[in-house]
């Protein structure tokens, strides 16, 4: 293979070093290339940032003749070191919060759910804390994890309580008294300050590493190869750090990108300037293919949320109807549970006032949604508050829809057959595909100034939204579908990107919910409110159409935006959308 300038440096490079590789520019093959270069048969290891990238680095390692390099991920390593050793019995999922009340017999002293919100906390501060570099819990502050106010307030008060339950639950891990969890196995790994006997360690995605494990890198005698994308760090939230910035090894970098056309590069770049917003930033080159690479079929939809992504997929299907099969990146049942394994119908049935059909502590625990959605400000439970909107989006319709959503996804092996991959960024990250559709409700440059303008602005949470944006972006291999409203300003057309017309509503980071309108008759407060937009609807769907909305509606038809969203953006219902089409000479069947 022909290698680029950067890459020949890197295998050609001597001691530690940091390799900043932009989105699809090859950094897996230029690490296999820098292990097969290494001379002497060296001991490499190779730590993955999951498991299915783990099982596609082993094969290419493997293709390569390469037998001295062994493939882990950070989670991996420690259980084969810490649980063997031990004898743990390792919990495949966290405890859920009603346990943890139950184990360490919280009581609410007189205040409603207060145990349930104190374990909320003691399970957020065991995260943080196995997942940071430090050793002992005192010396974290789990204050400055918090930005809601009404969190902080709670936390403050309760800060000894949560502490001190959090030791608890980590003593019982820790003699074998209740499982242990795998956050845990990693932190015991970093505290028994292992050594790994190799030559080399390459250290993959490196940008979103655990600080524990970058604790256990650094200490190492190995040759080390950091690699990652400063601007592909997007879980910050699971407290994350970004080792490109914490080593101090010599900076190398790979800018050329083997996946999408120069037009897409230079989108990615313009989204990657606003961070100028917040912080002085220096526009970053990105150096894409002059053209695409031969395409096949692969189409995705990537949104920022659950929500925006179940909308988009409920609007795909309906628009679509003679669709066979769709798929979902991570399984479609992870978009209905939360981590904890809280489950969408338990939202559900809290709102129709069937506690008896509740399987989760916490929510059982709950009178009805208000009384929820309080714990949910003073636990800052984002997974929790997205069941909550979906619930409140489509009520007892959810039944109907997941099941039609789960007759049509195909399992893994079948995913090449699907008509359209849905997918969250975090999900899709790693990914690439033919075709790739956003969502919007990813963040927008004016909201982000907007934002950054308070008080209160987080910035390192805004920074990293950027980071969505631009890796969603990065996914496409041919055509990008991009809505209006995420384009920079002034940014010229290209034939590779389709920019989408949008109609802004009032959403958090000012996106569509792209409602068809009988969803948004159904959740009118009243009967008689419903019939009145159903009238006016009516009423717009009569009026004669101009000539210049004759022109947008060939056009945004014929680039492929779904009826549902051709009726909210020009106020007429879909019958009155199909008729004009028909008279304007489109054959629909």
């Amino acid at each position: 293979m022909k290698l680029t300038k950067e890459q020949t440096a890197i295998i050609q490079s001597r001691g530690s070093v940091r390799i900043n590789a932009i989105a699809g520019s090859g950094k897996t093959t230029t690490i296999v290339e820098y292990a097969a270069s290494r001379p002497g048969n060296p001991s490499i290891l190779y730590l993955a940032f999951n498991k299915s990238v783990r099982l596609e680095a082993t094969r290419k390692f493997e293709a390569k003749g390469l037998s001295n390099v062994r493939v882990e991920t950070a989670h991996s390593l420690a259980y084969k070191q810490i649980v063997f050793a031990h004898k743990y019995k390792v919990r495949g999922q966290g405890y859920k919060n009603g346990e943890i009340v139950d184990m360490l017999r919280l009581k609410g002293n007189g205040e409603k759910h207060n145990e349930y919100v104190i374990a909320t906390h003691i399970n957020k501060f065991l995260s943080y804390y196995c997942n940071s570099s430090t050793v002992k819990i005192v010396e974290l502050n789990y204050l400055e994890t918090l930005t809601d106010k009404e969190a902080v307030a709670f936390v403050t008060k309760f800060y000894t309580t949560i502490e001190n339950g959090t030791r608890a639950i980590l003593n019982k891990m820790n003699t074998g008294e209740i499982e242990i969890t795998h956050d845990f196995y990693l932190k015991k790994f970093q505290l028994v300050n292992p050594i790994l006997y190799y030559d080399y360690i390459l250290f993959d995605e490196a940008q979103d590493a655990s600080g524990v494990m970058l604790d256990v890198i650094l200490k190492q005698e190995a040759t080390k190869v950091i690699v990652g994308d400063v601007h592909q760090q997007i879980y910050g939230w699971r407290h994350a750090v970004n080792s490109l910035e914490k080593a101090h090894y010599d900076l190398l970098r790979l800018s050329t990108s083997f996946r999408y056309v120069q037009d897409v590069a230079n989108l990615a770049s313009e989204i990657l300037f606003w961070k100028n917003h917040m912080a002085e930033t220096q526009k970053v080159s990105i150096f894409g293919r002059p053209k695409p690479v031969k395409l096949g079929n692969l189409k995705a939809t990537i949104a920022r949320t659950n929500l925006g992504l179940l909308l988009n997929a409920i609007d795909f299907i309906t628009d679509n109807p003679k669709v066979k099969h769709i798929y979902f990146e991570g399984n479609i049942n992870s978009y209905t549970y939360a981590d904890d394994g809280t489950s969408l119908y338990d939202v559900l049935n809290l709102q129709n006032g069937n506690l008896d059909r509740v399987n989760d502590k916490v929510v059982k625990s709950m009178r009805n949604l208000d009384e929820l959605e309080e714990y949910i400000e003073k636990t800052e439970d984002v997974q929790l508050a997205t069941m909550v909107e979906i619930v409140k989006e489509y009520g007892n319709e959810i039944f109907a829809i997941m099941k039609k959503l789960k007759a049509l996804h195909v399992g893994d092996e079948d995913r090449h057959k699907a008509e359209m991959i849905f997918s969250t960024v975090h999900r899709a990250k790693g990914m690439e595909y033919d075709t790739v559709y956003l969502v919007n409700d990813f963040i927008a440059e004016e909201k982000l100034k907007e934002l950054n303008k308070k008080e209160e602005a987080d910035v390192d949470r805004l920074m990293e939204e950027v980071n969505l944006l631009y890796v969603a972006v990065t996914r496409t291999k041919g055509q990008l579908n991009i809505p209006e409203t995420l384009v920079p300003a002034g940014f010229p057309a290209s034939p590779y990107i389709n920019v989408l017309k949008v109609k802004a509503e009032g959403n958090p980071y000012n996106n569509v919910k792209t409602s068809s309108l009988r969803r948004i008759n159904k959740h009118t407060s009243t009967p008689e409110k419903g019939i009145i937009k159903k009238r006016a609807a009516l009423k717009e769907a009569a009026k004669p159409w101009s000539a210049g909305q004759d022109e947008e509606l060939k056009i945004m038809f014929e680039k492929g935006m779904p009826v549902s969203r051709l009726t909210v953006y020009f106020d007429r219902t879909k019958g009155a959308i199909l008729e004009r089409l028909k008279q304007l000479g489109y054959y629909l069947d």
